[in-house]
């Protein structure tokens, strides 16, 4: 009997992005649906970060390895700091920008990150940008673009101050990729997502303490929306993008989580009842094929 040929580094570390990807998609829809309810974007964030720091804590504390050496000084700033400004921050003026644009153009600005994670590391650290990495996100892009071609994105008068909000959104969380690209394979994966993840807790919760806005008297959905959201939304993703970033580097990473769009037209189509149209195949078929082409490429 023939045995079967164990997957390769690199293969889990796509599987690992892609369900990620399709999970963090997820969160715009979820979003959606809580807004229904009149909650306010910084009572919802709180909510999402309180329900998934005791998971962060649990997983860090389960996960620790005895006998590894103390981050340094420098590491323990950066992974604050990418804990503040790259998932804090991103996460809020994320929520922000959805209140003014539709979850499917929120996908498609979001997304420019892969190209904004290519940029700042070469201008910053001077890292070569390979031909077949301009291939495949120029393969994505196209997509996206085709996707949402037919669909109405607008969303009202407000709509460019979401879209900068959701923009702005890409650019820190980029700066998260890049950080955890560089710091994960030295100092492990869960113990690098968990210190960066509760740091970004506490300041969401800190947020939401000094302001004004209610956590407690909501409706029921509202909680559960939050619930769904720290676990399928944050907590599992945030493991499996920053293992799969830590196997692949940011740069083909990013790429590959521009599977994201594909997932959020399918979700909005059963749960928010949009349509599937023939443009918007076309623009996954894209997609899909600019991630095949980061999987199969190696080195090249």
């Amino acid at each position: 009997m023939k045995r079967s040929t164990p997957l390769s580094a690199r293969t889990i570390g796509i599987l690992c992005l892609l369900l990620g990807a399709v999970l963090f998609s997820s969160k715009g829809v979820v979003i959606k649906l809580a807004y229904a309810y009149g909650v306010s974007s910084i009572s919802l964030l709180g909510l999402r970060m309180i329900f998934s720091l005791p998971l962060f804590l649990l997983i860090g504390y389960a996960r620790r390895k005895p006998g590894r050496p103390p981050l340094g000084r420098r590491d323990l700033v950066t992974i604050l700091l990418l804990g503040v400004v790259g998932y804090y921050l991103a996460s809020y003026t994320d929520f922000l920008g959805l209140r003014y644009i539709t979850a499917g153009m929120e996908r498609v600005i979001l997304f420019t990150y892969p190209t904004l994670v290519l940029i700042i590391q070469r201008v910053i650290f001077g890292t070569r940008i390979r031909p077949v990495q301009w291939a495949a996100t120029a393969m994505c892009y196209l997509g996206i673009v085709i996707a949402f071609s037919g669909s109405d994105l607008s969303a009202g008068s407000d709509f460019l101050k979401g879209a900068g909000l959701v923009f702005l959104s890409a650019l820190l969380y980029g700066s998260y990729i890049i950080g955890s690209g560089r710091l994960a394979p030295r100092l492990g994966n869960v113990r690098f997502t968990s210190l960066a993840l509760i740091t970004s807790s506490v300041a969401v919760i800190t947020h939401v303490t000094v302001s004004s806005e209610p956590l407690f008297g909501l409706p029921t959905a509202v909680y559960a929306y939050a619930v769904l959201m720290a676990v399928a939304c944050t907590v599992i993703p945030s493991y499996l993008v920053t293992e799969g970033v830590k196997r692949l580097g940011a740069g083909d990473a990013a790429i590959v989580g521009a599977v994201g769009p594909v997932a959020t037209i399918v979700l909005e189509y059963y749960l928010l009842g949009e349509h599937i149209n023939l443009l918007q195949g076309a623009g996954a078929a894209l997609i899909i094929g600019g991630v095949v082409v980061i999987g199969r490429s190696k080195g090249w």
